[in-house]
């Protein structure tokens, strides 16, 4: 086995211990250091290609204002520690993350043993000489103060190696502070929030055609549940990041298997709009910002965010560009509203289209937009989030949502 092979397959037993079992981020992340580290030998690597290549952050990522990499990588320098100090006590192949940089270093932890095998080996040679020469006496004191110093220096180097283990333990670093503030209600409860996502109901046949589930028309028994947009799967991607951040564990589930039950043991947050997450219908929704299709009008059959009490300068509706026409913005609400219970709380992450479903995602995902929001908001740095409800302008290109601008804000959501 070469080298090489020999560095791969240890990270592939990193990608199997129980320290890294679950934590997939940081196993993807893990596998590309790796990668670039034995194809790319020397060569440095920036924060903006791992947040784009690895995160799927966009374009316009500054590492200055969002703190995913640094995080990430201080999470997996934490966790590879940890994992050599325990299960991977005996492992003959060392993986480290240096600080200060993100180029793995690998070593063979046998080479040093080695050498110190070799040094003890001449001192027993010594030793014996010196015994056979009748100079016993001697040789036993020397004996006796090289046990000594020798165990001494082993409890030092000891002591210090766990020392060491430990505060690269405790070196993981804290969540940004916008995300530990804006997502305290879904972290704080006794039980893991659940991420709904939609779910449409379609019927038809994939081979044949499939269209909208019409309930006037079309019997229950008949329908498709199988799909939902790109946007909101990688609307989960991104929370389950910013969730890992913050040391607190998801639930998905899809909106067909939603129930009312959920809302009243669960902190909730909902992907999609309520035209495709039909289960918002039954629950407490938006009131400043609806979602409805047009009655009249150019864009009539449209789906449209209908701003209930517009305020100076704002639109009364916000659509996405024409179905007829390339997709380049659509627009999403961003809603924190209570739930039925007490002390339970509802996330709603809903565009017009599943792309705008997914900037306005990524937007509570990046700590510089969650902290404009905050201000906006005007949430002291010790204060509570008070539900509220947002708009969005999200601008797509080729499919994928590159800028959010907050465009419509309500503070506290009507009773």
């Amino acid at each position: 086995m070469t080298e090489r092979d020999q560095y791969v397959r240890q990270i592939d037993t990193l990608v199997a211990s129980k320290e890294l079992h679950g934590a997939d981020s940081l196993c993807k992340l893990l596998r590309y250091l790796a990668s670039h580290a034995l194809d790319s030998p020397g060569e440095p690597l920036k924060e903006y290609k791992i947040a784009t290549e690895v995160f799927a952050r966009s374009s316009d990522f500054d590492p200055q204002l969002d703190s995913i990499i640094r995080v990430q990588a201080g999470r997996l320098r934490a966790r590879l520690a940890k994992y050599y100090e325990s299960e991977g006590a005996n492992d003959p192949i060392v993986v480290e993350l240096p600080r200060g940089s993100y180029v793995l270093s690998f070593h063979h932890r046998g080479k040093g043993t080695a050498k110190l095998h070799g040094s003890a080996s001449s001192d027993g040679d010594q030793l014996e000489a010196r015994l056979t020469s009748g100079k016993l006496g001697v040789a036993v004191v020397a004996l006796s103060i090289l046990l000594v110093v020798s165990i001494a220096a082993i409890a030092r180097l000891t002591a210090f190696h766990k020392s060491s283990e430990a505060s690269l333990v405790r070196s993981e670093p804290p969540p940004p502070a916008a995300f530990a503030q804006f997502w305290k209600p879904f972290v704080s409860g006794p039980e893991e929030p659940s991420v709904v996502f939609s779910n449409a109901s379609f019927v038809g046949r994939p081979e044949s055609g499939l269209r909208y589930y019409d309930p006037a028309r079309d019997p229950k028994t008949s329908v498709w549940d199988h799909y939902t947009g790109v946007g909101e799967v990688l609307a989960v991607h991104s929370l389950d990041q910013v969730f890992g951040l913050l040391h607190r564990a998801l639930r998905v589930k899809r909106g067909s298997l939603f129930s009312l039950d959920d809302v009243r043991s669960s902190d909730l947050i909902f992907l999609g709009s309520p035209s495709e997450n039909l289960t918002l219908m039954d629950i407490p929704n938006t009131r400043e910002f609806v979602f409805q299709r047009l009655d009249s009008g150019p864009r009539k059959g449209d789906l449209a965010i209908v701003n209930v009490h517009p305020e100076r300068g704002e639109s009364k509706d916000y659509l996405a560009s024409p179905s007829k026409a390339p997709l380049t913005e659509d627009y999403a609400v961003v809603a924190l509203l209570p739930g039925l219970a007490p002390s339970r709380s509802i996330m709603i992450l809903a565009g017009t289209t599943t792309f705008g479903t997914q900037g306005a995602a990524d937007y509570v995902c990046r700590e510089n937009s969650v902290a404009e929001l905050l201000q906006r908001l005007a949430v002291a740095k010790t204060g509570e989030l008070k539900p509220f409800e947002a708009v969005l302008h999200v601008k797509v290109t080729r499919g994928v949502p590159v800028q959010m601008e907050l465009v419509a804000l309500r503070r506290k959501a009507p009773q």
